[in-house]
């Protein structure tokens, strides 16, 4: 490990902390220990540190604003690369946006409504960075990131930049080929179009109004759980099997939205796994449907 840190320190790529808590880097606020946590301080220093990690043979693991995610109590083995405010770029050219992997998909869905560009209203109620929603093809009101996204930047696991194109991506629901090809997307480009500003303001106020009034956004919580099923509705069933309110440990099934589970102040993930397994249970057993998590969950159990 000291020659590791050695390299990394030798090859100036940003911050280096030993034994970093990584339950205040998730929406979660769950999760164990990283050995080894590096926030780059440029892309260059991302490329350079997974190829000293892969020269190492040390496994790693990349954190953006730590939506959609849980880490397991005992944390993650190996580096965590933590996207930093380095990544957190935008630009407006035309119609097209280009926005660094950091930059808030919730914020920039409010700078192209003001801009007069539609498209990405549908990201007004998505927590987490731009790089997550392109790895996770994130959507929500009938749209998603393959209808706008043009190509990506990411490095791979070789340290080589290259630029993907969207059928590159090879997008389904809530899927990628970055879930099976390791990569970090350092930068997103969207071909947006021209819109009526009051229209886009209108369709954007209406999102908040309802997520305001259904999502428990006070408490410490990572999106929805579960994609929805074809067809369907994962809120609908686990509600109409009667689990707001169940709870296991610190967490605890939304009062407000039954496809959240909240930490209500000492969850831990061994809590949000096994109210997971015993959701799909439940929904499995009524339905005969069974409920795919689109939770990502990492680190070792």
């Amino acid at each position: 490990m000291q020659q590791l840190i050695s390299d990394l320190q030798a090859a100036q790529v940003g911050e280096i902390r030993l034994n970093e808590k990584l339950a205040p880097y998730t929406t979660w606020k769950i999760g164990g220990p990283a050995d080894l946590l590096i926030v780059p301080v440029s892309k260059e220093a991302i490329a350079a540190s997974i190829r000293i990690l892969v020269r190492h043979q040390v496994p790693w693991t990349v954190i953006g604003r730590g939506s959609n995610l849980l880490v397991a109590d005992k944390g993650i083995r190996g580096a965590v690369i933590k996207l930093g405010d380095t990544l957190e770029t935008l630009r407006f050219d035309g119609t097209t946006v280009y926005a660094g992997a950091s930059y808030s998909f919730i914020k920039l869905s409010v700078l192209a409504a003001k801009a007069g560009l539609t498209g990405l209203e549908f990201a007004g109620g998505i927590p987490g960075s731009v790089g997550g929603a392109v790895y996770m093809n994130a959507g929500a009101h009938g749209s998603d990131v393959s209808r706008i996204l043009k190509q990506a930047e990411v490095i791979l696991d070789s340290g080589e930049i290259v630029t993907m194109q969207a059928d590159d991506l090879r997008y389904a629901y809530r899927h990628s080929v970055l879930h099976t090809l390791p990569g970090i997307v350092t930068e997103a480009v969207f071909e947006l179009v021209e819109g009526d500003r009051k229209e886009i303001a209108g369709a954007m106020a209406a999102y908040r109004d309802r997520r305001l009034r259904t999502q428990p956004l006070q408490l410490a919580c990572a999106g929805s759980v579960f994609r929805n099923p074809q067809g369907g509705f994962a809120a609908k069933l686990i509600e109409e099997a009667g689990l707001k309110g169940k709870r296991v440990g610190g967490a605890e099934v939304s009062e407000l939205h039954a496809n959240f589970i909240v930490n209500t102040g000492n969850a831990t993930a061994v809590d949000v796994l096994t109210l997971i397994e015993e959701i799909q249970q439940i929904v499995l057993d009524k339905y005969g449907i069974s409920l795919v998590p689109e939770v990502l969950v990492v680190g070792e159990r």
